[in-house]
């Protein structure tokens, strides 16, 4: 599933294209592309077509594009979400482009400056979605998302945490939050609704960098691991943004459709049986929940 760095690749591939954009109309191929919408296909289209962008704003692993009012000249109160699922892509085309072969929905806009343009919701496995939603006051009264100073948020997005890179990240809120937590450290890492952004990969990467075994219990952690550990997530999600994220296969792929190249830089996800960077011991992979966890059993001991 793409994480916070995959996101906000597309995030800032797509905000020079779509702010201040009016959408000239609205092609719902797959209903199923609608599922977290409230409404039918017609009621997307028609919520949508006519309608300036003002952002492209991301949230942990969530997308939104704020909508100005209809033929108003105040604040958004409406925004287009999005969230890509395992598979789900947003591409930038031209107009009258050919549909992609797993197109779900097509948006045609026309920009002030760039003139008319194609994004393309693109997804395989349709696990991903779009939805027109309403804006919310955000609780502190912060920016909503990555991308926009508005504090506002899309009632989908309100209960996920902010993430490791949000200016309005609380790294002592994310501390206490672990004081009285029995659960793995890795299990509290990938609990979206008290830090968002961070799946799979970049939990065991930074755990591995921090030197710290997914299995340990998140309350037992003293104050100074957190930190450290805070600080590793923020490396390797910086690292993998400068890279373009983290690519396995051509499901993950930026507006242009081209690959991130992290996947060259990984030091413990995916690379079971190869040889720890840091100390030459083979790196394990054992089973967690749904996934897997990749560690190193001699640098991260339990």
């Amino acid at each position: 599933m793409p994480e916070l760095p995959e996101v906000e690749v597309v995030r800032a591939g797509l905000a020079p294209a779509v702010t201040e954009a009016t959408v000239t109309a609205v092609s719902v191929w797959d209903v199923r592309a609608l599922t977290r919408h409230s409404g039918d296909t017609q009621s997307f289209e028609g919520a949508v077509t006519g309608r300036r962008i003002t952002a492209a704003v991301r949230r942990g692993k969530f997308l939104w594009f704020p909508l100005s009012p209809p033929g108003a000249s105040s604040p958004p109160t409406e925004a287009v979400v999005a969230h890509l699922g395992m598979s789900g892509q947003m591409l930038l085309r031209v107009p009258g482009a050919e549909r992609e072969r797993h197109e779900r929905v097509r948006i045609d806009l026309h920009h002030p400056l760039h003139g008319e343009l194609v994004v393309v919701f693109s997804d395989q496995r349709t696990f991903g979605s779009l939805a027109v939603d309403a804006l919310l006051p955000t609780v502190e009264g912060a920016p909503g998302g990555f991308g926009d100073e508005s504090p506002v948020v899309p009632g989908q997005v309100a209960h996920i945490a902010r993430d490791p890179l949000d200016p309005a990240f609380s790294d002592q809120g994310f501390r206490d939050g672990l004081r009285g937590r029995a659960v793995s450290i890795k299990r509290a890492l990938l609990d979206q609704t008290r830090i968002s952004g961070v799946g799979n990969i970049y939990a065991d990467e930074a755990l591995w960098a921090a030197r710290i075994h997914p299995d340990t219990v998140a309350r037992d952690l003293s104050t100074r691991r957190v930190s450290r550990l805070l600080s590793e997530i923020r490396g390797v999600l910086h690292k993998a943004l400068a890279e373009g994220g983290t690519s396995f296969d051509a499901q993950y792929v930026n507006v242009n459709g081209q690959a991130g190249y992290f996947a060259h830089s990984l030091n413990a996800y995916g690379r079971t049986g190869q040889p720890c960077p840091r100390c030459g011991r083979a790196i394990v992979r054992v089973a967690f929940t749904n996934r897997s966890s990749h560690y190193c059993p001699r640098c991260q001991k339990l």
